[in-house]
């Protein structure tokens, strides 16, 4: 029973999401007594890096239809991957292009699929699969019964340690169908220090700062910390912010170790996209907000008096 393990690589490099795939593939693979191997497609650099997480192999495919992502394509030559190499379990990130691939496969593959795992498949009695359930409140479990099993990882639940090997990288010979999308335009998004996905420390807010030109006291307090700036989905919508900033259920999932949250309320929708944060700050001047509730520190005061004087906190102690 291998494990296969897809591993992103947006304009040829790895995210922090690829070598957390590899590494719940590896150790699912240990659970279940086989190998776990990774799937690269198109140019990578250092592809053999993936070896380090648990890889024992890296097989690559090229062909020049993987320059642009197109679920369809990546769907067919990841699937055709699966059957050649004889794998039984397929795991891919639970990203934006994870989530788009998971449901294609379970069908090509006649699989069953979970989205979102949390924690490594319990194989004692089967192969159950642990998520998040309820916008984060409670946790299910499921079992998959059929003979192919395609499982997309949640960001940031599986521990990463580079200390395995670098791996062999092979060649893999397998179709590749032709692209039906034609690709009319890119813009690159510009955002902040680092992807959401990927944060360590975000700093957020709501409608509480009441429109977009006082977005400045947060980015002024991001940037002391060298923070990433993210905002919540009724911020998104009126056109605040960029939607890639939505932290929250429908927005981006993350798990940075400090999130600070300014004038959010705390609905249910955001809490589930932000709870996994090790440490949660939030600062509302409403004393029944429901996100104290979830923080594991309060500040009840105006953000614009708070956040000001946070960043300037920040700055005379790195000066220090």
């Amino acid at each position: 029973m291998m494990v296969l393990v897809y591993a992103e690589s947006p304009n040829g490099q790895f995210k922090k999401a690829a070598f957390e795939a590899v590494a719940y593939g590896h150790l699912t693979a240990l659970a279940l007594g086989t190998s776990c191997v990774a799937l690269v497609l198109g140019d990578t650099a250092d592809a053999g890096q993936l070896g380090l997480y648990g890889a024992s192999t890296v097989y690559q495919v090229q062909n020049d239809h993987f320059s642009d992502f197109d679920s369809q394509v990546y769907t067919a030559v990841i699937a055709s991957a699966a059957q050649k190499l004889g794998a039984q379990v397929v795991v891919v990130s639970h990203t934006s292009t994870g989530k788009s691939l998971l449901g294609r496969l379970a069908v090509k593959l006649h699989a069953g699929s979970v989205a979102g795992a949390k924690a490594v498949p319990d194989t004692a009695n089967g192969f159950v699969v642990e998520k998040g359930v309820f916008s984060g409140k409670a946790t299910a479990q499921y079992a998959i019964q059929s003979a192919v099993k395609v499982v997309s990882v949640m960001g940031n639940s599986i521990p990463i340690k580079a200390d395995g090997h670098i791996a062999s990288v092979q060649s893999l010979d397998v179709a590749v169908p032709p692209s039906r999308v034609k690709v009319l335009e890119r813009k690159t998004v510009s955002g902040g220090k680092a992807p959401l996905p990927e944060a360590e420390l975000v700093v957020s807010a709501g409608r509480g700062l009441k429109g977009p030109e006082n977005w400045g006291i947060v980015e002024e307090l991001a940037d002391a910390l060298g923070a990433t700036t993210a905002c919540s989905r009724p911020v998104a919508d009126i056109g605040w912010r960029p939607h890639h900033e939505h932290v929250g259920q429908t927005g981006v999932a993350i798990r940075p170790n400090l999130y600070i949250a300014a004038g959010i309320s705390g609905a249910i929708q955001h809490l589930a996209g932000v709870n996994s944060s090790k440490v949660i700050v939030v600062i509302n001047k409403d004393p029944e907000a429901p996100f104290f509730k979830a923080a594991d520190y309060g500040v009840v005061g105006d953000a614009f008096e708070v956040l000001p004087r946070l960043a300037e906190a920040v700055k005379r102690f790195k000066n220090s």
